[in-house]
């Protein structure tokens, strides 16, 4: 089922996500759910607090990148054959997450979200993550991610601490969004899936 992604401005998305048990109800329906509203939106990633539920639950699937870059003119291509695969083939669900160490020097990225839409600002972030997290089957894992696919990790995990990537930008370029991010809070923006609205 498809649900409605939270807009900018539903005190939802500035809640610190409660932990869960692998007895959460109808858990499993949750995430099915959260990964056919994600692909219907188009995302690469989406935390529970933008469906609607403060919990310590995301998901990522980074195929869309892929799919993007391939896209693209061959002269061109933004990713080498097995960053292209790594990208394809990675989809993966993060209970519980605790992110142990970030590491490396920061670059930049134009990322967006899905609960701000039609807004994109570079963002600073560390190449490499590791993070603790349990799987869907509640399976524990101590993984390290880079690239890529450690940045959507980082953007989804800050959902879950209830925090925005326009948290990481500059005062002036928040000052100058002020009026489009209060446009998106009462529903005055055009967009291509199901949304749910604080201030409409």
């Amino acid at each position: 089922m498809i649900l409605p992604i939270v807009a900018y401005g539903d005190p939802v998305l500035r809640k610190v996500g409660v932990e869960i048990s692998k007895d959460h109800l109808n858990l499993q329906q949750l995430i099915s759910d959260m990964f056919e509203t994600m692909n219907n939106a188009f995302g690469v990633g989406l935390a529970a607090p933008q469906v609607g539920k403060a919990i310590r639950l995301f998901i990522v699937e980074t195929k869309p990148f892929a799919e993007r870059d391939e896209d693209d003119d061959e002269d061109d291509d933004e990713f080498t054959p097995e960053e292209r695969k790594q990208l394809e083939a990675f989809r993966c669900v993060f209970i519980n997450a605790k992110i142990i160490e970030e590491e490396g020097k920061e670059w930049v990225f134009n990322e967006g979200c899905l609960s701000i839409p039609k807004i994109r600002e570079d963002v600073l972030r560390k190449p490499k993550v590791r993070i603790q997290y349990y799987d869907e089957n509640f399976i524990f894992f101590d993984e390290t991610f880079e690239g890529l696919i450690a940045r959507v990790i980082q953007h989804e995990y800050d959902h879950i601490e209830g925090k925005l990537f326009t948290d990481k930008i500059s005062p002036l370029r928040k000052r100058l969004l002020k009026g489009k991010l209060t446009d998106i809070s009462k529903g005055k923006v055009q967009i291509g899936y199901k949304m749910r609205f604080p201030n409409k």
